[in-house]
């Protein structure tokens, strides 16, 4: 199969840059049976799971954070890689080592803050001959020489991807233990039995290392964010796109939120997120608890999607009431290569009121659905 073709059979495969489970069926239900539907009872075990879960259809490792230069340049970044379980009775080639029993794919991305320059690439490959893979038991994922790797010892996580215009490399050591979203280890992506992932993040991660922008290259320090997600369900029927936000705050809390989009443009009840306190204690919120309002826009002139570029989001038992605004308006990925999905993915600020006192964070907005209508059966 060529590269061309594998990436058509991607785009009918996965729709990407999510944090809700897409499993589109080019599958039938037959097919989705073979894997794991993610249900109440599952026990995590880390640094274990910080690695591959093959028994479940779709996968991902996602890493967005903010970086700043010795001179003062402020940069952002997302790195993702994806991973994608064929069904067993459509592989027919085995034992050849060109079987795809599994497809990769990479997104990679660098928001030039203050030249208000956006990069992005992405790729797709196969786990024949070594040209991409995920161990299992340990973090280790990569597609061709874009890679990320854990050690275990020392929790440091290794982020490398370059391009000709672009490239990072970067360490990265966790501040805190990983956080679980939603109920028992359960984050719904809809009502349906099943229709639901394994989810969790590192909400804070100390981050250092190198940037390169064309030929300058850039001593970087800041925080990163990684979520790890794996389930194998469809989203809900009525789903057109969604809006993620992972904050980091200055008083050392962090906030993620999920809110699907209903075809009426009303959120749908599954949405949730999750507050991560300072002593890296978690308090799920559900979908009564948080509401977003948008205050402004940004009407992409490719795409003609037009995004929301400023948030109210306000969770009154809680006492947040913040305001969350985009670092650069375009900052909106065509993932021709790879999934051919158009999403917005971008750095953001936030400033506002924490339990009462005076916050400000930064972090990354994902939206989907805006360019295009996101729709969960082919």
């Amino acid at each position: 199969m060529t590269i061309v073709r594998l990436a058509g059979l991607i785009s009918l495969l996965v729709l990407a840059g999510l944090r809700a489970f897409t499993a589109q069926a080019i599958a039938t239900d037959e097919a989705s049976h073979a894997f794991d539907m993610a249900l109440p009872g599952y026990q995590y075990r880390f640094p274990a799971d910080h690695g591959a879960h093959e028994r479940f259809r779709t996968e991902w490792w996602y890493y967005t954070g903010q970086l700043t230069a010795a001179d003062g340049r402020r940069f952002g970044f997302e790195l993702t890689f994806f991973r994608r379980g064929m069904p067993p009775d459509q592989v027919h080639t085995l034992p050849s080592t060109w079987s795809i029993q599994q497809l990769y794919l990479a997104h990679f991305a660098l928001t030039d803050l203050d030249a208000g320059r956006f990069y992005f690439a992405d790729k797709v490959s196969r786990e024949g001959l070594g040209k991409a893979g995920a161990e299992t038991g340990r973090l280790r994922v990569w597609v061709d020489r874009w890679s990320l790797v854990m050690d275990d010892r020392t929790t440091h996580h290794q982020l490398q991807a370059a391009t000709d215009a672009f490239a990072i490399n970067l360490d990265a050591l966790q501040e805190k233990p990983p956080v679980l979203h939603g109920q028992n280890g359960i984050s719904r992506k809809g009502t349906a039995p099943g229709q639901s992932s394994h989810y969790y993040s590192l909400t804070r991660l100390a981050t250092g290392g190198q940037i390169r922008v064309g030929t300058e290259t850039f001593a970087v320090t800041g925080l990163s964010w990684m979520d790890h997600e794996f389930g194998s369900a469809d989203l809900g029927q009525d789903v057109v796109g969604w809006d993620w936000f992972s904050l980091q705050l200055s008083d050392s809390t962090e906030l993620m939120w999920y809110s699907l989009r209903r075809a009426d443009g009303s959120s749908d009840p599954v949405s949730s997120g999750t507050l991560v306190l300072a002593d890296g204690h978690a308090q799920p919120l559900d979908a009564h608890d948080l509401t977003i309002e948008p205050l402004a826009y940004w009407t992409s002139p490719r795409s003609k999607g037009r995004y929301p570029q400023q948030w109210r989001l306000r969770a009154p038992a809680i006492g947040i009431d913040l305001t969350v605004e985009s670092l650069l308006a375009d900052q909106e990925l065509d993932t021709a290569r790879s999934t051919r999905v158009t999403y917005w993915e971008g750095a953001v600020s936030a400033s506002g009121q924490a339990r009462g006192m005076p916050v400000k964070g930064r972090g990354y907005v994902e939206m989907t659905g805006y360019a295009e209508r996101f729709t969960p059966k082919l």
